[in-house]
This record gives structure tokens, C-alpha cells and sequence, in this order.
């Protein structure tokens, strides 16, 4: 049993009014302030009051979900939470998702796989909270002692006697807000852990409206954007004559998303702040009208190749050492005393992030109001964002927030929709901005290009005496100092490097893991084969170094945890078993606060590596939808193998050579793995981060495995091209 303070700022968190048709309403905050709202006529109507619980009097339960759905499901895990500490049945719950409130709501963002991690007790705490006061409604109704009540899906018992939630909530609303609440034992959970399906799942496989897109509203004009064709440029002049001729063309404008002087937010990231918008009536003509612009651009910075990129990164690690990022022992005196030192430079390039759907944002701009509907990330910062660039307060601009068809961190970085807001405001209608797959893909905010160099020391013995690794990438290095193998040598050195450069980046799925994973774990793998150990063997004893003998104070990480999972995938995969005309990897990582590691075993098919199967074993924690992590964490390992294996940006003169799925490769069905096995650990832990963490450590696993089944180490992605020719 465990008991839990519900005053622990109460007034922000839990408030209860009861509803005009007799039910109950428990509003619960994610650790913001509440304001009171006038609240009348439900459950006919919805009221943004944060996220919430409404019990309605014919007993169904809605909860109003506050953060945005990116495919993540945590429009289907949230909920379970909340129902599971309610005691009631699934099949009473109603989802739907809120809109942003910044005076309700705080951390309404879809990003670092931590929505489940974040609201995990305040969740539980509501659904307990109400189902307390039900309880004791009910035993003040029936005048029994409030201990000898019971609950059970929805209905609440004592003796002879049963009433509904539906039945009671108006009196439970009366009730004082109980000062401690008790949560349920994990071994008497009867949601959380069953798998459930995802609760837009019909409506997603029957077309009915969900994402941003979808919005239609009647007046709405399409607009489109055309930004230069390079980075490093801007608009010189345009000619837009023929365009403004064309049939169904309402204007074409030059805008700029956030005027000079205006504050920026750390989510306003893009490389072309002046565009050139062009507004129709159909998605078509505007297309064909953004044909006819005849536009001139002029360069403002250097234009930049890949070349360029390269060279500048591996100037940088070719630099004497500045200020180390983490130094422990003495690295110099290990590696000169060293009897083998390995060294190996791995690179990858920049990607995109390519989302299913394409950028889009309904907005329309009044003189004393802003509706703004579309796919979003990080809906607080676009709000303080469009407050500076419209001039009005915040408190005049709705957000509402769609389903979205892909994120990956793009959606993090919302100038599509000031863009949409500016351009409503400019032409004063409503407006549905839409990009192209060729204006999003050469737009930028691309995951940056990386490159990493590691050293290994080995003695006499082949025991592991330094550490050295050096890394550097566009806008910021991708090494992590205090994650492993940090705590488990005794001499270890980091050194952190950032290249400029005028192309715009950002998060992409794992930020700075999804490359430096797979760099490190193949090394880590060289290493052990220097020292004649077996790469999983070689692993557990650094962890038991970590375990015992911890070098530094600063490691992020459980090296007891992380050897678990790493032992549990060699019991399942049977490591150590060889099988002809199979070849295996291994890896294993920490990021987003879970652990995960992964056995990859190749196969040859006509010359062509094909994954078989992967084996996956995972620490995060309570799961809370088996089937939802399931498709996570499937996911992930597959968006990992297909992009390290085919995917890159590259640039001649500032300018993308990609631009579209004609030349830019992502993974297609007949490469994705044949079968994935996947084992959580049962700990009992708070649920961690689970969106991200299986992408990164896959592509060490990947690379290992093809080293073996080439005979050829892997040090720069994409794969294909080096080792791997296709067919």
C-alpha cells in the first residue's frame, strides 16, 4: 500500500465541482496553478480546465488528454493511469484530447519520452483522489464506516448494497478533497500492464478527421511558402504578376515570420525568416502559381558544401586539447604506457525527418483574437512566440492541438505556424498553410551532421586502462561525458567540439544519442576483439568495475540496471550458439532514463545483408500499455536500421541535393527486420522514457553484425555505399 499526500499543492492540483446533470467533475493539474472556471451545461460540452476526470451521471468517465499525441500513445497510456487508481473498467472511458492552456497546464510537450514519466503521480493521485471521494459519498449516504466500503469498475459496495459512479458523483462532489489518498498496490493493477488498443485507432483507419490537415473551415483560403533555394541566401526581388493572374490565386505576399526586435524562443529555429507566401483557393493552384513566381535571391553568408562540413569537423578533432569536458585519472601516462591502442573516426551525415505528414497550420487572425489549430509539439512556446509577432496577449490566442502524423522532434520547432499566423494577419482570412515535401525537406532543422574519434588503451593484459574520445558536430558535439564507459575506467578524457554553420538543426529522435550510440558500441566492440574477449563478456566487466569501484562521482547511470539488461538479451537470444550462415551483434545503451540492449543477427540473401531478427531487452520501468510500447519500442529499431543503413543530406553550394523520397532512401518493407522479440524487465520501477531509447543502441548492434558478416568494420553512415553495395 501506498499512501499518497494530495496536499502537496492542492489548489493546483485537484479541484471538484459538480456538474448541471448531477455528476462529478475532478480537474487535476500537471503542477500548475488552477484557475477557477464557470463551468455549466456538462457533460453536453467541453471546457478546457486542464486535464481532467469528468464522471458523468450515467457513470462514463472522459479524461481530457493535455499532451500532444505524436504517435507516442500516451492518448491511450494516460488515461489507463487515471482509471486504473479509479477502479472503473475501461470500457467506461471516454478520451479526448485538450487544447493548450499555459494557465492549467505546464509541460505540454511532446519531446525526451517524458510524458509518461512526468505525470505518473499526478495521474495516479487524481484517479485515487476521486475514487476516495466516491467512497466516501457513499458511506455518508448509507451512514457505514467509510473503511468497510469497497470499489469495483465503477461501482461501489458494501454488503448487500452497490450504487454506480454515475449515481453518487454529485454528492462525491461535495465532499471535502480528502487530505491523503491511498494508491493501489502494483500487484492488484487491473489496466495498467494489459495491452489496450490505441483509442484513435478507428478513427484513424476510417479517414474520420484527427490530424492537422484534416482541418477544414468554410472561407479558409491554402497558402504556401517558397524559401531560397540555399542556405545563406535571401530574397532579393520577386516578380509575382503572373502568379497573382492565375485562376483561384488570392494574393502573393513576402512575410517575415519574426520581425527584427521580436524575442525569439528556443523553438523558433529556421534558416529563412523572410518568405514568399502565395494564397489560393485550392492546394493545386497554388502550386501551380508558386511555378510561375519568378523570383531573385542574393547570398547573406558563405555558402556551404559537405565538403566543407567534413573538413571543418575533422579540423576541429585535430585540434590540441582546449578545456576537457570530463577528466579522470591520468589518460596521457595510460596510453603512453599502453601495449595497444585503438583508434577508429566514425562519422554520419545530416537527416531529415521526413513525417508522414506535412507541415501544416490552420490560423485565423482577428484584430482582437488568434485561433490557431495544427500539429505541435511544443504548443507553449508557440503561443509566447505568436503573442510577440502578432502583438496581442496570449490570453487572445487559442492553440489547439491535432494529432500528428509523425513528430521525431520536427514538430518541436513550430515557425510553420507562426508562419501561418502571419500570413492570416497579413491577408485577414483564415488560412491553411501546407508545405510540400520539397519545401519541408529543404527547409532545414535537420538532425546535425556528427563525427566522433575514440582511443582505447589496453595493457599487457588486455585490460581496458584508458578512455579517450573526442567529438564534434554542427551546432554542438554528440558525446555524452558521464554516460558509459565513464565510472568504469580508470583514465578517462572527453573532449566536446561545435562546428557553425548557417544550415539550421535540431532534435531528431534521441538527440545526439541516435548517432553517438552506434559510435560507441561499435568500438567498444573492436576493443574487446583487440582483447581477444567476448564483446558481451567485455561489457559486464566494465559494468562490474562500475558496480564496485565507480571512477568519478558524476555517472548518470545504473550499472547495475544496465549489465541486467544486457544479461537477460544474451539468456534470450543465446548468445555464444552458432548458427551457419548467421551473424550476430550486440549492443547496449542508456539514454531518456532507460536501458536497452539488442542482439542483431544478419543473414546474406543473394549477396544482401538482411536482418533476421533482433532480440530486445528493456529497463523502463513499469509498462503501462504492453501493446503500446510494443509498437515503440518495434519502431524505433526499425527507423534506426533504415537510417543508418540509407539516409543523408548533402550539400553543393548551400544548396540540398535531396529532396524528396526519389533521392533521399529511407527504409522500405522488405528490409525491416523479419522478427523482433522484445523482453521488459519487471521491476517495479516508476515508468522512464520509452519513444527513443531503442533507436540508438540498434545501430551499434547493426554495424557489428555486418562487420562479421562482410568482414568489414563500418565507420561512416549511411552503410550502403561502403561495405554494402545494393543490388
Amino acid at each position: 500500500m501506498t499512501l499518497i499526500n494530495t496536499n502537496f499543492d492542492r489548489r493546483s492540483f485537484i479541484k471538484v465541482s459538480t456538474l448541471s446533470s448531477g455528476g462529478m467533475l475532478l480537474g487535476f493539474s500537471w503542477l500548475a496553478s488552477c484557475k477557477p472556471d464557470q463551468l455549466a451545461n456538462l457533460p453536453k460540452e467541453w471546457f478546457d480546465i486542464n486535464g481532467f476526470l469528468k464522471i458523468a451521471d450515467n457513470g462514463l468517465i472522459t479524461i481530457m488528454s493535455p499532451n500532444p499525441e505524436i504517435g507516442q500513445n500516451v492518448k491511450t497510456a494516460m488515461p489507463m493511469i487515471v482509471a486504473e487508481e479509479l477502479d472503473v473498467s475501461w470500457d467506461q472511458v471516454i478520451v479526448e484530447q485538450a487544447g493548450f492552456d499555459h494557465q492549467k497546464f505546464t509541460r505540454q510537450v511532446a519531446g525526451g519520452s517524458q510524458s509518461i514519466r512526468q505525470g505518473w503521480e499526478s495521474l495516479r493521485m487524481a484517479g485515487a483522489t476521486a475514487r476516495r471521494m466516491l467512497i466516501e459519498a457513499a458511506a455518508k449516504q448509507w451512514n457505514v464506516p467509510v473503511a468497510d466500503v469497497t470499489t469495483s469498475e465503477g461501482t461501489i459496495s458494501h454488503g448487500d448494497k452497490s450504487i454506480g459512479y454515475g449515481e453518487i458523483a454529485s454528492a462525491a462532489a461535495t465532499m471535502p478533497v480528502p487530505e491523503q489518498v491511498e494508491l493501489k498496490d502494483q500487484k492488484d493493477f487491473k489496466i495498467i500492464g494489459t495491452p489496450r488498443k490505441n483509442v484513435d485507432g478507428p478513427k484513424i483507419v476510417s479517414g474520420e478527421p484527427l490530424f492537422g490537415i484534416d482541418t477544414q473551415r468554410e472561407g479558409m483560403l491554402i497558402a504556401m511558402i517558397e524559401h531560397p533555394p540555399a542556405f545563406g541566401m535571401k530574397l532579393k526581388s520577386i516578380d509575382a504578376s503572373e502568379a497573382k493572374a492565375m485562376p483561384g490565386i488570392h494574393d502573393v505576399i513576402t512575410i517575415t515570420t519574426i520581425p527584427e526586435g521580436k524575442e525569439k524562443q528556443w523553438s523558433d529555429t529556421n534558416a529563412f525568416n523572410e518568405l514568399v507566401a502565395v494564397i489560393g483557393s485550392s492546394t493545386w493552384q497554388v502550386m501551380k502559381a508558386k511555378k510561375a513566381l519568378k523570383l531573385s535571391w542574393e547570398h547573406e553568408s558563405p555558402p556551404e558544401s559537405t565538403s566543407d562540413h567534413v573538413k571543418g569537423m575533422y579540423d576541429l578533432l585535430g585540434e590540441k586539447q582546449k578545456e576537457a569536458s570530463r577528466k579522470d585519472g591520468n589518460p596521457k601516462k595510460a596510453f603512453k604506457k599502453a601495449t595497444k591502442v585503438i583508434e577508429q573516426t566514425y562519422s554520419a551525415p545530416f537527416l531529415a525527418h521526413n513525417t508522414l505528414e506535412p507541415m501544416n497550420f490552420f490560423a485565423d487572425v482577428k484584430d482582437d483574437h488568434a485561433e490557431l489549430i495544427g500539429p505541435i509539439q511544443t504548443p507553449e512556446f508557440m503561443s509566447k512566440t505568436a503573442s510577440a509577432v502578432l502583438g496581442m496577449s496570449e490570453e487572445k490566442i487559442s492553440i489547439m492541438m491535432t494529432r500528428m502524423g509523425g513528430g521525431f522532434g520536427r514538430r518541436l520547432y513550430g515557425h510553420f505556424g507562426i508562419e501561418a499566423a502571419v500570413i492570416s494577419q497579413k491577408v485577414k482570412a483564415p488560412i491553411k498553410l501546407i508545405y510540400s515535401r520539397e519545401d519541408d525537406m529543404t527547409q532545414g532543422t535537420y538532425r546535425p551532421t556528427y563525427k566522433v574519434t575514440y582511443r582505447a588503451a589496453l595493457d599487457e593484459n588486455n585490460n581496458l586502462t584508458g578512455f579517450h574520445v573526442k567529438g564534434v558536430g554542427v551546432h554542438g558535439s554528440p558525446v555524452f561525458a558521464n554516460r558509459f564507459p565513464a565510472g568504469a575506467v580508470e583514465n578517462y578524457l572527453v573532449e566536446n567540439y561545435s562546428l557553425d554553420s548557417n544550415i539550421s538543426t535540431g532534435a531528431w529522435r534521441a538527440p545526439r544519442s541516435n548517432f553517438i550510440a552506434g559510435a560507441e558500441q561499435s568500438f567498444l566492440d573492436e576493443v574487446a576483439e583487440a582483447a581477444g574477449k567476448d564483446p558481451i563478456e567485455f561489457r559486464l566487466d566494465l559494468f562490474d568495475r562500475a558496480i564496485k569501484e565507480p571512477v568519478g562521482e558524476d555517472n548518470d547511470y545504473d550499472a547495475k540496471r544496465y549489465a541486467g539488461v544486457l544479461k537477460l538479451v544474451r539468456e534470450k537470444s543465446n548468445w555464444g550458439q552458432e548458427t551457419p550462415g548467421v551473424y550476430r551483434g550486440v549492443s547496449a545503451y542508456y539514454c531518456h532514463n532507460s536501458y536497452v540492449a539488442q542482439v542483431v543477427d544478419i543473414v546474406m540473401k543473394n549477396n544482401q545483408p538482411k536482418v533476421q531478427k533482433i532480440w530486445c531487452a528493456i529497463d523502463c520501468g513499469i509498462v503501462v500499455n504492453p501493446e503500446g510500447a510494443l509498437n515503440q519500442v518495434e519502431g524505433g529499431m526499425v527507423d534506426g536500421i533504415g537510417h543508418a543503413m540509407y539516409s543523408a543530406m548533402t550539400f553543393k553550394n548551400g544548396q540540398p541535393e535531396q529532396n524528396n523520397f526519389d533521392n533521399y532512401r529511407l527504409i522500405r518493407h522488405k528490409e525491416a527486420p523479419v522478427e523482433i522479440e522484445t523482453h521488459f524487465v519487471n521491476n517495479g520501477i516508476d515508468p522512464t522514457g520509452l519513444g527513443e531509447p531503442s533507436l540508438p543502441p540498434v545501430i551499434g548492434a547493426l554495424a557489428n553484425a555486418l562487420a562479421k558478416a562482410t568482414g568489414k568494420r563500418l565507420y561512416d553512415q549511411p552503410f550502403v555505399g561502403q561495405a554494402i553495395e545494393l543490388g
